[in-house]
């Protein structure tokens, strides 16, 4: 099953899918796609994240190889998140199909979080409104494969989409 959690920044989105995934019976893999490189906030919530996560869980840095990186993880899978590894793509083209056919070919359950960017301001640049648009077609392509969607705001969990495909 393929779950993708969507929310703004801070919305509450990661801690959901982690709260998600605390329900497993399988082991859990953490796969983080987020490098923070010199950007010091990033790296606090990368931190933030690491510090939540259950010392049983086992922890995935791929960064942009994240249909790759999920070749062989057997159990239960949180990814965090679409935005950053679309953001480490060249020219925002990461493959969703790929990583779509890499999650189907788990033998757990995934559960995807992402941005969901079209919520607010107009960005002012040209790389930030190709971005937007760019995880935007991404969500779309994997909220349609996706068996349950959900959208956090403010902490609160509503449900988009829940079934089969």
């Amino acid at each position: 099953m393929i779950t993708l959690v969507l929310g703004g920044a801070r919305s509450g989105k990661s801690r959901v899918a982690e709260s998600l995934a605390l329900d497993a019976l399988d082991p859990v893999t953490y796969v983080a796609t987020g490098v923070a490189g010199d950007d010091a906030d990033f790296a606090a919530r990368i931190a933030e994240h690491r510090r939540r996560r259950p010392a049983a869980w086992s922890t995935l840095e791929c960064g942009a190889h994240l249909a790759a990186a999920l070749a062989g993880v057997v159990g239960t899978v949180v990814i965090d998140s679409l935005g950053a590894w679309l953001a480490a793509q060249r020219d925002f083209a990461g493959d969703a199909v790929a990583v779509l056919d890499a999650l189907e070919a788990l033998s757990g359950d995934a559960i995807v979080v992402s941005d969901e960017v079209g919520l607010g301001v107009h960005p002012e640049t040209e790389v930030g409104r190709a971005f937007r648009d760019a995880l935007g077609t991404v969500n779309q392509v994997v909220a349609a494969r996706a068996d349950v969607v959900l959208l956090v705001v403010a902490g609160c969990v509503v449900v988009v989409k829940d079934g089969a495909r």
